[in-house]
């Protein structure tokens, strides 16, 4: 099972950098009850091995001004390996496209996007998402208003699925 090889003092690191990436060691050390150098070397292992990706600051989108986010809905005429990558490629060039998902079913993109108003949101649906190569349709949600809006994973459902595992 995924994040079993970790012990349970990896894992309350991971859950509590988690939940506050701005801790510092010492801080980070007490609350998982070790000491620091022992601490360090952890999280260091744990970025090395991929477990931690990077620390981000959670930036209000629309406290900066971006008061638009959309789902935009994605459907290509081609599912080739060479198409889809191709179209990953646009999306990560794209700076309104905050995050793309390919899926399995009717629709293969979901992405979601931001923007400072309508218009400019538009002029990316039309000038460049519905018009890039492969793409056949777009259909789009906006965003009115975000109740729930987590990173990382439940660490206490990880807990509970190890402590099953015989």
């Amino acid at each position: 099972m995924p994040g079993s090889k970790l012990d349970a003092l990896d894992r309350k690191i991971l859950a509590e950098l988690q939940a506050d990436g701005r801790m510092t060691n010492v801080e980070l050390a007490s609350r998982v009850g070790i000491s620091a150098p022992p601490c360090l070397r952890r999280v260091r292992t744990l970025e090395e091995q991929g477990y931690i990706r990077g620390y981000h600051a959670d930036v209000d989108a629309r406290e900066l001004g971006f008061e638009v986010q959309v789902f935009a809905m994605v459907g290509l005429a081609s599912q080739a390996e060479v198409d889809l990558v191709a179209f990953e490629d646009l999306c990560r060039d794209w700076p309104l496209v905050r995050e793309c998902h390919m899926l399995n079913g009717e629709v293969d993109f979901l992405l979601k996007c931001v923007a400072p108003d309508l218009s400019s949101f538009q002029r990316f649906l039309t000038e460049d998402l519905t018009s890039a190569p492969n793409v056949t349709s777009v259909k789009t949600s906006l965003v009115i208003r975000n109740a729930k809006d987590d990173p990382g994973v439940p660490f206490d459902i990880l807990e509970a699925r190890v402590a099953a595992t015989p």
